[in-house]
């Protein structure tokens, strides 16, 4: 894989701030890590990647917080079409931490929201004052009511195409931690693909790969 990363260009955090996608469509896929190599091979000439600080894959760490009843996980299990997700996420290569709240729409639309904190308050989140006043400024839940639930840690690349038109994360090294249960679980021989690109827009490079490694939405 390293060397398929290697022969991409780079692309930075700000140049990519010209993909806003703003009515996308998004598309995920699964595959394993013996498909990831062959997949880069054949994308590698009509993408950017991601590289901050000279490095390609970044390494993320999630919490996600929820009610003793998992109120929010329910209304994502059964579809609910108005929902939101709370979590704090912390970019490890440089240890930016954010609070963040996703709201999905009744139109499938998710719109973003987010504060920085302190990476020593990973934590501590829901007992930090400014958490809590996000919280009840952004959602119907008490403070009081949410616990932590579960962690999740994950490598990401992410490519941009050279139309400047579609954004594609990989996920891959993906292990979860039950902080209710103490259940740990490791996929990291799975591979999460996730392409965003406008309404509309004809099949991209790497749908096309994709199809023909017969990996399908």
């Amino acid at each position: 894989m390293d060397e398929h990363v290697r022969q991409m260009e780079t692309i930075t955090l700000d140049q990519m701030g010209v993909v806003k996608l703003m009515n996308r469509v998004d598309q995920k896929y699964m595959t394993n890590k013996a498909t990831l190599p062959v997949l880069l091979e054949r994308i590698a000439p009509d993408y950017f990647v991601q590289r901050i600080d000279g490095v390609a894959v970044a390494d993320y760490r999630t919490l996600y917080f929820d009610t003793e009843e998992l109120a929010m996980y329910t209304c994502h299990h059964n579809r609910k079409r108005c929902r939101q997700k709370l979590r704090i996420r912390t970019y490890r290569s440089t240890q930016t931490t954010f609070f963040e709240l996703k709201n999905k729409d009744n139109k499938g639309k998710t719109r973003k929201t987010r504060i920085p904190l302190d990476v020593s308050a990973f934590d501590s989140a829901l007992r930090q004052p400014q958490v809590a006043q996000f919280v009840t400024d952004n959602t119907p839940y008490p403070i009081g009511s949410l616990h932590e639930q579960v962690e999740n840690f994950f490598s990401r690349l992410t490519l941009v195409d050279r139309g400047m038109t579609e954004r594609v994360t990989i996920d891959f090294d993906i292990r979860f931690h039950n902080r209710h249960t103490g259940i740990d679980k490791d996929i990291s021989d799975l591979v999460i693909i996730e392409v965003k690109h406008e309404v509309g827009a004809p099949k991209s490079a790497i749908e096309e790969a994709l199809l023909g490694l017969r990996v399908h939405p």
